[in-house]
């Protein structure tokens, strides 16, 4: 028997993880010397700022909406130029947690979003860089890559370089307590994708299967208690932990078909990203069994969706999972037309970005019939 080569690989971790409840007090603490600081949230997520416990004068850009594009961008990169800021705080979900990653890049250097699109172009970042997540999901705060959504292409851009990596990264369940159920749901199923896509993916690596088993099986144990009480503190910090190995995944080996799949539901259709992830991950995951047996199998149990499944019991209970989180699984139902579905599969097959991750090559039929079955 020959011995499997496995690929080199390099992990990128925050400089320092805080975890626990009422932890988000530790950035003030860490962050004592900050004379300007620049927080960049949403409305709602602004209400924690009190919570950080700084000291310094802060200015709040609280303009992201739930995909920001390269207008938020250059709108927050504007509000940091403005403030001259020493730190800089992420406040936020993934669509937060990603714009302040390229603000604390690009505030104060000449580089452009169009400079350093792509992995490894970032020329540096000399402003401090704290992520604090208010959801349990992208696992944005993990990570060295931020998506920007192009509206006038219609897809996302991707910036990956270690400059974008937090100096500190806190996760504090208390935080997450108001999210509702429905979010709490499409965003958990999210932080799922991420480890199960790493897990299945051509690019798998023996160590972050690791942290993607790690993920699934807090997803199995901590979802659904998530959703049906918001205060479950241990099932929050679980899922939020789920999410942060989700985004450590997304590193060295990334998502796979799924994500370039939810992509257009996203860019096109204006869903959040959770929810089209919640969409798809059914379909997909089915799909990928043929050739990902025994790991379609392990996240099968880890989720409880049974034993030893045939390939459409597969797909079957992976969508009654999600469904009975209370996530609405129909396309049409979320505003879609089947006109719409070819668009949504020419720009799903053409993201190779993703795609060429997947276990399987899919042709765009493969892709429609995806969308047609999720319709």
């Amino acid at each position: 028997m020959t011995a499997m080569t496995i690929a080199p690989i390099t992990l990128h971790q925050p400089r320092r993880l805080i975890v626990g409840a009422g932890t988000i007090r530790d950035v003030g603490t860490w962050a004592a010397d900050a004379t300007s600081v620049l927080v960049i949230a949403t409305p709602i997520t602004a209400g924690f700022i009190d919570r950080l416990a700084l000291k310094g004068r802060i200015t709040v850009f609280d303009a992201i909406p739930g995909e920001p594009d390269i207008t938020t961008l250059d709108a927050a990169i504007e509000a940091a130029r403005g403030c001259s800021p020493d730190l800089i705080v992420g406040l936020g979900g993934g669509s937060v947690l990603d714009v302040a990653k390229l603000v604390a890049a690009l505030w104060d250097g000449d580089q452009t979003l169009a400079d350093v699109a792509g992995p490894n172009k970032v020329a540096g970042r000399r402003t401090r860089l704290v992520q604090v997540a208010t959801t349990a999901g992208t696992g944005s705060e993990a990570g060295i890559r931020s998506l920007i959504t192009d509206p006038g292409k219609g897809n996302k851009i991707a910036v990956e370089s270690p400059h974008l990596i937090a100096d500190v990264a806190v996760l504090d369940p208390e935080l997450t307590y108001s999210v509702p159920p429905a979010v709490t749901a499409a965003t958990g199923v999210d932080a799922m994708a991420h480890c199960v896509e790493a897990f299945t993916n051509r690019r798998a690596h023996p160590m972050i299967d690791g942290f993607a088993r790690m993920g699934f099986h807090l997803v199995g144990r901590f979802l659904a208690r998530a959703v049906r009480d918001g205060t479950d503190t241990e099932a929050r910090e679980g899922m939020m932990l789920a999410s942060y190995y989700g985004g450590i995944c997304l590193g060295p080996v990334n998502t796979a078909a799924g994500h370039a799949i939810a992509y257009p539901l996203g860019t096109r259709l204006r869903l959040p990203h959770g929810l089209a992830n919640a969409i798809i991950f059914p379909q997909v995951l089915a799909f990928n069994q043929p050739v990902a047996a025994e790991k379609s199998a392990e996240v099968a149990q880890a989720l409880g969706l049974g034993e030893r499944l045939s390939q459409d019991d597969l797909q079957r209970s992976a969508h009654t999972f999600c469904r009975n989180l209370g996530i609405e699984m129909s396309l049409r139902a979320h505003g879609a037309t089947e006109a719409d579905l070819p668009v949504y599969a020419a720009d799903a097959h053409a993201n190779r970005r993703l795609m060429d991750n997947n276990p399987i090559d899919m042709s765009v039929e493969d892709v429609l019939a995806i969308y047609r079955a999720a319709y």
